[in-house]
């Protein structure tokens, strides 16, 4: 039992090594006054203020942040409608089929939905730019915050909403007050989820960016290709520390919300008094 465990604790360390080893290398030279990847010379942040001072970068990281946002935000609010009707479908044929749809999006290959979006906005005349990418961004993001939300509806009893409606509340009502209110932890998770998603993504938008308008992954892309520059490892280097306080922060968020609430207690017995 042992050597099971020691062979599976091994085998773990290897893997955080080959994922994160790489990342380590790129941020350790984003520091190299030598300007290479190859030799470290001397610490520097340099680099780090060439990426601050750079005018056109810090107005792509906006674009980029103004994407993730509205684009997280639309595609939750449409997944909380996609999962109430996903949820209230009586037959169970039909929501099997609606659920396959839903996740077809999920692991159909980027390159393809990049490229059904070009063919889309070229046929139809959508202009390639801002609103080509976050509608882009909007579409495959609605089936991940589907399925962050789709679970707490699951586990919600019935009977909840039943007992509002005898009470004499109207349908806003239950949907505000009673379903709302229960799924709210799915509902922060999926609207994470999917700026992460949209804040991480190359290949879709890639395809749907135009002229004049770019974001942070496509930028990384292009600089890349010129050449090497530790400009691209001090840029890289921020974007991983930011995602880091992201995780990090959903995490203790969500821990917060899955705390569970202290036993509530007779007056009676706070005050010594005997039952």
């Amino acid at each position: 039992m042992r050597n099971k465990n020691g062979f599976a604790n091994l085998y773990l360390v290897l893997v955080f090594a080959v994922l994160y080893a790489p990342i380590l290398y790129l941020m350790y030279y984003s520091f190299n006054s030598g300007g290479t990847m190859h030799e470290f010379e001397g610490f520097t942040l340099d680099y780090y203020r060439e990426v601050l001072q750079d005018t056109r970068l810090m107005i792509i990281v906006i674009n980029t942040l103004v994407i993730a946002l509205l684009s997280s935000a639309i595609a939750t609010l449409i997944a909380i409608i996609g999962a109430l009707a996903i949820q209230r479908t009586r037959s169970r044929r039909a929501k099997n089929t609606l659920l396959s749809l839903n996740n077809v999006l999920i692991v159909s290959p980027d390159v393809i939905i990049g490229a059904s979006f070009l063919i889309l906005f070229t046929i139809v005349g959508v202009k390639l730019g801002f609103t080509s990418v976050l509608l882009s961004h909007v579409a495959f993001s609605v089936p991940i915050a589907v399925l962050m939300i789709l679970p707490h509806l699951q586990e919600m009893s019935p009977t909840l909403t039943d007992a509002a409606r005898d009470l004499g509340a109207s349908r806003r009502d239950v949907l505000t007050k009673v379903v709302l209110p229960i799924i709210k932890p799915g509902i922060f998770s999926g609207f994470f989820m999917a700026l992460t998603y949209s804040l991480d993504d190359f290949a879709v938008t890639f395809f749907v960016t135009g002229n004049g308008y770019s974001t942070l992954s496509v930028e990384i892309y292009s600089r890349a290709r010129q050449g090497v520059s530790l400009s691209i490892n001090a840029l890289s280097t921020l974007i991983f520390l930011f995602t880091i306080l992201l995780v990090t922060g959903y995490y203790f968020l969500n821990r917060r919300k899955n705390r569970p609430a202290a036993p509530l207690t007779e007056p009676a017995a706070e005050m010594g008094v005997p039952r």
